[in-house]
């Protein structure tokens, strides 16, 4: 089956954490025999803003993970029936400019064969939905939504049986234990444009301090008065890091903490970052500020720990500390939840599921050569 994965960017996860899922899935697909294509426009502001600070060289660490994955770079004057030509599906993330996520519809309006599904992994149905409202949608066969409540969102929208929950995962052929000499506390987490800045200080700068943990911070698009913050609660801010290097970063440290922007503590509850499902998969232990795993993804008290408020979280982060076999059970039951559940395998399974109801046209010629 070939498949073509219209992105922002599989280059760069400068910002831009759907990258991590993509490469994760796309890798999977391709180890299954399928032929994966890849279109990202010339000018994304991810790899813009990499390449810029970093130089191309920046882009060493995803090639080297990832030797089998590799995308086309396209111009805005770009004709859309060549960027899918010979496709059987195509998923279109909804980073995509507004003209060629129309124009890709009225091909398939218009007689393309292809599945036609658009995928969606951002709160903006919610936060902007004018944004998101004004996507011309009417000619895909489909919407892939990452999480249960974003679903009800769109089908609210009218999309009744033709969205589907599709959550992120870690890949697990990069994301694994590393053996390493532990110490601290890591944090891997982008700033957030102000959707979790109090979050931050509360339930990881603070506790972090109090805790006596010396705490490491990975991340990108942090303003002057954030890093005069964490300069004031003695944290070390390293910038950025390639996702590729994450699971050595982890191994380094005693614990992590998930800090969840705040629509999805509130309007858009069960949906975690693909960072909880990464920190897992490395064997971490993890405590999280609050937010409702409202569809069961995982087991807290066992996977990982909740901590109500910023007390609750000095107090666990000491007890992580001065207890190594709290911390060995909580890594070993958060991998094993991953492995058994959240892997970016278990989601090409849900993808192909997906894509035989719709009768996708390469499944059909599957099944036919089959009989």
């Amino acid at each position: 089956m070939r498949i073509v994965y219209l992105t922002h960017s599989l280059d760069s996860c400068w910002n831009h954490g759907n990258a991590h899922f993509l490469r994760g899935v796309l890798s999977e697909l391709i180890a299954r025999g399928h032929d994966v294509r890849v279109r990202e426009p010339a000018d994304s502001w991810s790899r813009a803003n990499l390449v810029g600070d970093h130089g191309e060289e920046a882009l060493d660490a995803y090639r080297t993970a990832y030797p089998e994955l590799s995308s086309s770079r396209y111009a805005a004057e770009v004709d859309p029936a060549a960027l899918v030509d010979g496709a059987d599906v195509v998923i279109v993330h909804e980073w995509n400019d507004h003209g060629l996520v129309a124009a890709l519809g009225s091909l398939r309006k218009a007689g393309a064969t292809y599945t036609l599904l658009f995928h969606d992994t951002h709160h903006r149905a919610v936060s902007a939905p004018e944004e998101m409202r004004a996507y011309d949608l009417s000619g895909y066969d489909g919407v892939l939504a990452f999480g249960e409540a974003l679903s009800r969102v769109y089908r609210d929208w009218g999309w009744g049986e033709r969205v589907w929950t599709w959550h992120e995962a870690a890949d697990t052929r990069r994301f694994l234990p590393v053996e390493g000499e532990r110490s601290g506390l890591v944090w891997i987490g982008n700033w957030g444009d102000g959707e979790r800045t109090a979050e931050i200080e509360q339930f990881l700068l603070a506790p972090a301090r109090d805790a006596a943990l010396p705490l490491d911070i990975y991340g990108v698009r942090y303003p002057d008065e954030g890093k005069a913050m964490l300069a004031r609660y003695g944290a070390r801010y390293h910038g950025w890091a390639p996702n590729a290097a994450a699971p050595a970063i982890f191994a380094r440290a005693l614990a992590t903490v998930h800090v969840p922007r705040r629509y999805y503590t509130t309007i858009l509850p069960g949906i975690p970052t693909i960072r909880v499902f990464e920190a897992l998969a490395c064997g971490i232990p993890l405590v999280s500020a609050p937010w409702d795993d409202a569809e069961g993804l995982f087991r807290p008290g066992e996977d990982f720990l909740f901590a109500a408020d910023g007390t609750a979280m000095t107090r666990t982060l000491a007890a992580l500390r001065d207890d190594p076999d709290l911390r060995a059970a909580l890594a070993r039951s958060g991998l094993e939840t991953i492995l058994a559940r959240h892997t970016c395998a278990h989601r090409v399974d849900e993808l192909l599921a997906i894509l035989d109801r719709l009768d996708a046209p390469s499944l059909s010629a599957a099944r036919s050569t089959a009989a």
